[in-house]
């Protein structure tokens, strides 16, 4: 049986676009494809290219946003460091939610993740002359590497999947002794594979980054979201893991994106310990008026960047935190359908001949949540990505993402409704009657 979409409108459209290989296309470069085919054929895709929220935005911040645009701050410039009921509400969102003390002065809304860490990039990386740039523990956004490429930064990566537990200290440690790592970044719970960091692995990641005087930036894009265990209550144990707590070396950048479904007005948290804030170095000189991180971050990078973030998203943000904070809103309840719609896709796609790649958190089964990943027998991640476009199915190659697993494909569960799991499982069994292994 042929496929549904004729694999001469897919190649016209990679080739219009320059991509000779679509298994190292971008996120964004698939997503154009997509909306292309989508276009020619009137096909509804089983969208999984993307790690774009599925959810209604958290009610709490359109209501305040809107009543801060009535109130006029459109008109207004923000303070770059940010309105100071942000700065408050960070804090005790970090304390509640990790059980970490944290300064409010030192937490700092920013454009989105994205930009807290670029601005990261910018000051941290180039606090050392004589270091070449990130540690990326993969796999990992591909985005953030992109970010390092265009500030033209070396990096360090490895896949962490065979170095997990105990393993990862001498593995670590084999880049940090060479003295030229500035910074140490991955997420957790992790994006493309969806594994999540115990406290030892934390630990070891803590005590390296203080033995060897380099700055962790802890990815927390999924905040509370490893739906094992309930980190929803505010001020009550079990806590969001963190390095934080066993390392002063350390910047989390916490996005309003997925747990808080606040994507379209690109406002993220990054918080900053003391120690890092006041870290000195000469070699900042050669780019910002002070040697000083903290000056440098605000003043340089992100006056630089942005002059700020979006003045009403900022009151926006403050009422969802509150509400969260005062436990009037269940952050993580909200969010739980992520899960719940992981386990049945993933099931789908083992019933129909695939496997799930990164299928072990140690030894536990991976979660169910944001993201999983699979493969196909006998084919590479960039030849099964093309053929289940002619499928109307979309995902990004692990290829992108720093992973050694190249047979496999990243799966975001946000944008599938419901309805379409039996497209989904159709199209599925079709692939399978067609490709037999």
């Amino acid at each position: 049986m042929a496929a549904p979409i004729d694999a001469g409108i897919v190649r016209r459209h990679a080739q219009a676009m320059g991509l000779a290989d679509l298994g190292r296309a971008s996120i964004r470069e698939i997503k154009k494809i997509v909306d292309l085919v989508e276009k020619d054929t009137g096909l509804r895709f089983i969208r999984m290219e993307m790690g774009i929220p599925g959810l209604p935005a958290m009610q709490a911040g359109v209501a305040a946003q809107i009543e801060a645009l009535k109130m006029g701050v459109a008109a207004a410039y923000p303070d770059i460091q940010g309105i100071p009921a942000l700065k408050s509400e960070i804090a005790r969102f970090v304390k509640l939610f990790l059980d970490v003390d944290v300064n409010a002065e030192h937490c700092v809304p920013t454009v989105g993740s994205m930009m807290g860490g670029m601005a990261t990039f910018m000051t941290v990386n180039r606090m050392w002359a004589d270091r070449e740039g990130s540690l990326f523990i993969d796999p990992g956004f591909p985005v953030q590497k992109l970010q390092c490429k265009l500030l033209g930064h070396d990096y360090f990566t490895f896949d962490v999947f065979e170095h997990r537990g105990e393993k990862l200290r001498p593995k670590l440690e084999s880049y940090l002794k060479t003295g030229k790592v500035s910074s140490i970044l991955y997420s957790s719970p992790n994006n493309p594979s969806w594994i999540c960091f115990t406290e030892d692995e934390l630990r070891i990641i803590g005590e390296l980054a203080t033995q060897y005087n380099v700055v962790v930036i802890e990815d927390l894009a999924y905040f509370g979201m490893d739906f094992r265990k309930d980190y929803s209550r505010p001020g009550q144990p079990p806590f969001q893991p963190t390095v934080a707590k066993y390392t002063d070396n350390y910047i989390l950048l916490i996005s309003s994106s997925k747990a808080f479904s606040y994507a379209g007005e690109r406002i993220g948290m990054m918080v900053v310990s003391d120690a890092v804030w006041n870290m000195r170095s000469p070699d900042l000189l050669r780019y910002y008026s002070s040697d000083q991180l903290g000056h440098g971050l605000i003043f340089g990078a992100i006056y630089c960047l942005s002059s700020g973030t979006s003045h009403s998203a900022q009151y926006a943000l403050a009422a969802m935190l509150k509400a969260v904070n005062d436990g009037q809103v269940n952050f993580v309840d909200q969010v739980r359908e992520y899960g719940e719609k992981a386990k049945v896709m993933k099931q789908l796609f083992l019933d129909h001949g695939f496997t799930i790649v990164y299928d072990k958190d140690l030894e536990d089964p991976i979660a169910d949540g944001f993201y999983f990943t699979f493969a196909y027998p006998g084919m590479s991640g960039g030849h099964l990505l093309s053929e289940l476009l002619h499928y109307g199915i979309s995902a990004i190659t692990l290829d992108i993402t720093g992973s050694d697993r190249t047979e496999g494909l990243r799966a975001c569960t946000s944008l599938i409704k419901r309805d379409q799991f039996p497209d989904l499982e159709a199209r599925l069994k079709q692939f399978q009657q067609d490709h037999p292994v």
